[in-house]
């Protein structure tokens, strides 16, 4: 269910419900009160009649109750109490909250005097105010002392009974990427929360569902709801969600904007404002775009795809954004290669392999371009070399992610998959205008990291002709291997393509 001002969740219900429970309480706490202050302080004889003066005020509960509860909750979402507001600093969410009670009252005041014209105890609804009031504040100030203040000192506690692991949450974990970097996660002895809309199923992390350190919620990570509540508790997050590749971008760049750019300012405000202090952002060396010379991370960057300028601004957003607490850290993947849970076909070295074997051709297109390449295994145990470095070494970095070593032109790539297929015909089509080509230097993930690539290209060929041969692969060509065919063919594109999160975005503060 959804309206205007944002997607009615689980979370807003039992919010909710708690609203619901401390109005009923407060008007009950009302005319106790007012009953008590009467035989008390005025008249005596109340005592006497103390039946007749019970039923009354049980009548006058019977028919205000819920009238007075519907008016409070329309107007606590009518509000923004529910949605945007909730993540207003602490003096204006207080503020928002009692000025939204304050005027749930006022309404129902009015209706009682001007649409129903019943007597209105006005003694009794001014304390029915002051007492919501107070419940309903309070419950947001400790709420947000809990968070701050409890639940971190309790999720300590826990992590040094269970070990010295963090807890880690990872946004698109069950991707390419992602599927290859829980395992090493886990066996490292971390305690990784998935965040992930498992629009592939869960089939490319099925043998990690019940490792007791998993936990899995299933969501879409442009939802804010589902965002909160995945932060909680976390000592450190992987961003890795996104729409990935150039022809899967093109398909809808709004879409693309809202997934790769917009999602990603939000997740790094929310992370921010819940103390995360290790933030790392799946970038790519798609952001140098075209230049014959040898790239750093100091290198000026000129994405020329909608992608590399997703992901160069997503990039410059988080910078700016950081302070001596976030510093958030950027990797840049080269082109990656090879076999994980969810495996990609629509990626070079894959495609070429594959149809070198299944077709007997290979089909370069262009050729002289030149790419950087990284094993999807390695590219993951980068992610998780990052995440145990000490903080002072990674924070507020850029690391490009790969080898100088497997640095190659597209016509090197496919003489490559050649050398191990040689019945295949080679084909290069020299009228491309791919104008993507660049070569990268890794230096920096080496020195500062002591990272070193364990595959090359010629295993990861190696590796996906056997995954074929084996019958692991059954046909490279189904739209689950690829971004673009998956975004365009499957169902699941409905729930991708949801823009329900465009507008609650934009209704966030920003500083």
């Amino acid at each position: 269910m959804e309206t205007q001002l944002g997607k009615i969740s689980r979370g807003m219900l039992l919010r909710m419900a708690a609203d619901t429970l401390m109005v009923q309480v407060a008007l009950i706490a009302a005319l106790v009160s007012r009953l008590f202050w009467q035989i008390a302080f005025f008249d005596r004889e109340y005592a006497d009649g103390y039946g007749e003066t019970a039923r009354f005020y049980l009548a006058f509960y019977a028919n205000n109750a819920w009238p007075l509860t519907i008016v409070v909750l329309v107007t606590l979402y009518l509000m923004g109490v529910y949605t945007y507001s909730r993540f207003y600093q602490s003096r204006y969410r207080a503020l928002v909250v009692f000025q939204a009670v304050t005027l749930a009252f006022l309404i129902f005041a009015a209706l009682r005097l001007f649409v129903i014209t019943a007597p209105l105890p006005r003694i009794t609804l001014a304390l029915a105010w002051l007492y919501t009031s107070g419940l309903v504040v309070s419950a947001r100030v400790w709420s947000q002392l809990f968070e701050r203040i409890i639940r971190p000192e309790r999720q300590a506690m826990l992590s040094a009974r269970r070990g010295a692991g963090q807890n880690i949450l990872v946004i698109g974990g069950a991707g390419y990427i992602g599927s290859a970097l829980l395992g090493k996660l886990l066996a490292k002895g971390h305690h990784v929360r998935l965040l992930d809309l498992m629009v592939f199923g869960d089939e490319p992390i099925s043998h990690l569902l019940h490792h007791k350190n998993l936990e899995v919620m299933h969501g879409d990570f442009r939802h804010v709801e589902s965002v909160v509540e995945a932060m909680q508790g976390m000592d450190a997050v992987i961003h890795l969600g996104a729409i990935v590749g150039d022809p899967a971008c093109s398909l809808d760049e709004n879409l693309t904007i809202d997934v790769n750019l917009t999602a990603t300012r939000m997740i790094g405000e929310l992370a921010k404002a819940h103390g995360v202090r290790r933030f790392i952002f799946a970038s790519t060396c798609s952001v140098y775009g075209a230049c014959d010379e040898i790239l750093d991370e100091r290198s000026f960057v000129r994405p020329i795809s909608l992608y590399g300028q997703t992901k160069l601004a997503s990039e410059q957003i988080l910078f700016k954004m950081a302070t001596d607490q976030f510093k958030p850290t950027i990797v840049r993947f080269a082109t990656i290669y090879g076999l994980s849970g969810r495996t990609r076909f629509d990626l070079v070295v894959n495609l070429l392999t594959a149809k070198a074997k299944l077709e007997g051709k290979i089909t370069v297109n262009g050729g002289a371009q030149w790419r950087p390449f990284v094993h999807v295994d390695d590219a993951a145990a980068a992610v998780a070399r990052i995440v145990e470095a000490p903080l002072q070494i990674v924070a507020g970095e850029i690391f490009n992610v790969g080898s100088n070593e497997q640095n190659y032109t597209i016509s090197q790539i496919g003489e490559l998959v050649h050398e191990q297929v040689v019945s295949a015909e080679l084909i290069v089509n020299e009228t491309d205008t791919d104008r993507r080509n660049y070569r990268v230097n890794f230096n920096k993930i080496r020195n500062h990291l002591g990272f070193d690539p364990q595959w090359t290209v010629e295993r990861g060929i190696q590796q996906v002709l056997e995954a074929i041969a084996n019958g692991d692969v059954q046909d490279y060509r189904d739209a689950r291997y690829s971004n673009v065919k998956f975004l365009t063919e499957s169902a699941n594109a409905a729930i991708v393509r949801d823009n329900w999160a465009r507008r609650l975005i934009e209704s966030l503060p920003h500083e």
